[in-house]
């Protein structure tokens, strides 16, 4: 599986850094970088930084997604769910690609507006990043890391079972909102939301369990 995500990463590169090549004569020197909520640009940078912020930090994240399962206590390492997890870093890599993508043809002045095409891309990883969740086991790196879901394997999968689909409802009803053009609150509130039910509910999950019981 590690073999597959290098290939995808790589691929990913490649793809990445010929849309540079191909957008580099039309940007120009300064290229918008940072956009308010209504989607107007708030923040320039040089067109020279896209090397570092495309190409350069996807093959940074690349090794170290690759590094991180060899520095793990041998207890929380990922050989039971080495699928999952490149599977995860493979989505996370993906959405980045999309945003420096995006930003690049905003350069151009041309794709959707910042304002839907981010918030869409969001809700889609956690759409992709929710489904698979419920596989994850404890580790260090990647999941709902509570004082709690580590302390206790059952709190941890009763936890990531619940993240996993609060996750894909979450993104399924942030694309209604962001097609219905609800307000930014709200699409924050849904995009978000999800997480601080699953923690909270990892506490309540523990106190139960150290009285015995169950929800």
């Amino acid at each position: 599986m590690k073999t597959r995500f290098l290939v995808f990463s790589a691929g990913l590169i490649v793809a990445l850094t010929g849309l540079m090549v191909y957008c580099w004569p039309q940007l120009p020197a300064q290229v918008p970088i940072h956009w308010a909520a209504d989607g107007t640009v708030n923040g320039y940078g040089a067109r020279a930084s896209l090397w570092l912020f495309g190409p350069g930090m996807l093959a940074a994240l690349t090794w170290l997604f690759c590094q991180l399962p060899t520095i793990s206590p041998q207890r929380y390492g990922i050989a039971g769910f080495a699928a999952t997890y490149y599977y995860l870093c493979g989505v996370a890599l993906t959405l980045f690609a999309y945003v420096q993508a995006l930003v690049l043809l905003a350069a151009m002045q041309r794709g959707w507006p910042m304002q839907l095409a981010l918030p869409a891309g969001l809700n889609v990883m956690l759409i992709l990043l929710g489904n698979p969740m419920g596989k994850v086991q404890r580790n260090f790196f990647m999941g709902i890391r509570t004082p709690w879901t580590l302390s206790n394997e059952v709190v941890w999968y009763a936890t990531h079972r619940l993240a996993a689909r609060l996750m894909v409802l979450s993104g399924l009803l942030g694309l209604i909102a962001l097609t219905l053009h609800a307000p930014f609150w709200l699409q924050s509130v849904l995009m978000l939301g999800w997480a601080a039910v699953a923690v909270l509910y990892s506490y309540v999950r523990y106190q139960q369990e150290l009285k015995g019981t169950s929800l």
